[in-house]
């Protein structure tokens, strides 16, 4: 896996996980208050979008983690 495979899977996980423990019909409701774990989630996402800098991102790299071809050679 690349870097940004574990950050998409990683995000999409938080993401489903905050909603089942937020919402009221969720057989596993535990507290509204996880969504907003949820909008946390988001902003994230949009940030790195916008700025094109993810801290999980860094840290994947600096573990060893390789990137996507497509990463790369933006990098190069």
């Amino acid at each position: 896996m690349t870097v940004d495979n574990v950050i998409h899977v990683v995000a999409g996980s938080f993401i489903l996980l905050s909603l089942a423990l937020g919402v009221s019909a969720s057989p596993i409701f535990v507290s509204a208050h996880f969504l907003w774990f949820t909008a946390f989630v988001g902003a994230n996402l949009l940030q790195s979008g916008i700025t094109k800098w993810c801290l999980m991102a860094t840290i994947l790299r600096k573990l060893g983690m390789r990137d996507s071809l497509a990463q790369r050679l933006v990098r190069a």
